[in-house]
């Protein structure tokens, strides 16, 4: 794609308007603001339908039109000079975690709608239509699967299977969304986009710890999730000499710190066992059961394989060793999703452009992004974060940050959208 417009001086010194959008992310983190700073607006509840509609308020007043699909999804569109072009797209989410924060999602919502604000007070025209959206259910903390409404979108999630998705308490998705009032006519994905941007928190320490500004998102790693049970025999920790034992919890650390090792072999990997389950767990008892979850992450679905393979190997060889039984159980599997490479040019070209320190950066989070790239050039932009901290309640990201990521987003959009 020609960077024409985004080398044009008079478009260069263009710059959202920093102290609306921070105003705007202040006065949405009330729905449902928690004592310690942060904020709770689960999805589907009333609390998020009064931040909908909080939102909403806000893009018809920048004078956009506002489009609903059947599973909540918000689209809020200004026209373009050629309205048969498909928009260029960007948001991400307004709920939370219980105990979330007030700029995951939200900034990248909030950001966009910024742009379009800025496009409106400076009386600039692009030739495609803009398109600001949040998407439903991308946390999954109420209702599961993550991601929900971007994957129904996508055509990834059924939308009756979806539909039928229950909370804790029995409610279905179908039912909650009937109750806001945000069950729109149109069918999740008969919506064309011929880009997608979002700008998003980096939820990690990396940004910050490098003293950089903008992170260029090359991708969404790639995630395998296992239950590994040990099978050895209970026996008492007195009586029993060590080298009769059939101790399932040493050949499970053995099988854990291999876990991390294989992660760090690799410079995008992930390797975490994040719950462990003892039987008998007793203290005065050798442990004759221990089932562990297993977190394996990297940049793509090769090097994700790879540390597949390794895992494998490696307990095939404990099993050997130990004479204990190993099961492996793969629970479930995300794809890696790497991003477009125009779209991470036209970002890293816009920070340079206007001196904000960045570098490639990848993401070990799920996006909405993700499954956007399934359909459409996609992109993301990050920001720091203070101490890497996400869904708590104390995640915090600074004014000059957030605005510098909206400066970055407003320069990519003009690119694609073709200013007039």
């Amino acid at each position: 794609m020609s960077s024409d417009v985004l080398t044009r001086p008079d478009l260069q010194t263009l710059r959202i308007n920093g102290d609306r959008l921070w105003d705007s992310l202040m006065e949405l983190a009330q729905i449902g603001a928690t004592p310690k700073g942060g904020c709770c607006r689960l999805t589907l509840t009333d609390l998020d339908r009064q931040g909908r509609d909080l939102v909403i308020g806000w893009a018809k007043a920048a004078g956009l039109s506002i489009t609903i699909d059947k599973i909540g999804n918000v689209f809020m569109r200004r026209e373009g000079r050629n309205p048969a072009l498909p928009p260029v797209v960007s948001g991400s989410h307004i709920d939370t975690q219980p105990t979330g924060g007030k700029f995951d999602g939200n900034y990248g919502v909030l950001a966009a709608l910024e742009v379009v604000r800025t496009l409106n007070d400076l009386h600039i025209e692009t030739e495609a239509p803009i398109e600001v959206v949040f998407w439903t259910n991308e946390e999954g903390s109420r209702f599961v699967p993550v991601m929900m409404g971007s994957g129904v979108f996508a055509g990834v999630l059924p939308l009756e299977k979806i539909y039928a998705a229950t909370d804790a308490d029995g409610k279905t998705v179908k039912e909650e969304l009937e109750k806001i009032g945000y069950v729109g006519p149109q069918t999740p994905g008969d919506h064309p986009i011929g880009a997608y941007f979002e700008a998003h928190i980096e939820q990690g320490p990396i940004l910050e710890d490098e003293e950089k500004i903008i992170g260029v998102v090359e991708g969404v790693l790639g995630i395998h999730w296992y239950d590994c049970v040990v099978t050895g025999q209970e026996s008492h920790a007195g009586p029993t000499p060590m080298h009769l034992r059939k101790d399932a919890m040493q050949v499970a650390t053995h099988i854990m710190q291999e876990v991390v090792a294989i992660a760090g072999r690799s410079e995008h990997g992930r390797g975490t066992v994040g719950m462990v389950q003892v039987h008998p767990n007793s203290r005065n008892v050798v442990p004759g059961e221990v089932k562990f979850s297993i977190d394996m992450r990297n940049i793509s679905d090769a090097a994700v394989d790879e540390m597949d393979a390794q895992l494998r190997a490696f307990i095939v060889q404990m099993q050997e060793k130990s004479g204990l039984t190993i099961a492996l159980h793969e629970v479930s599997h995300y794809p890696a999703a790497p991003f477009d490479s125009d779209c991470r040019t036209a970002i890293a070209d816009a920070a340079a452009a206007l001196g904000y320190p960045a570098r490639p950066i990848v993401s070990g989070a799920g996006h909405d992004a993700v499954y956007m790239s399934y359909l459409a050039p996609t992109g993301m932009i990050f920001i720091p974060c203070k101490d890497g901290i996400s869904h708590n309640e104390i995640e915090y990201a600074s004014p000059e940050h957030v605005t510098a990521g909206g400066n970055v987003l407003l320069q990519v959009m003009m690119q694609y959208a073709k200013v007039v």
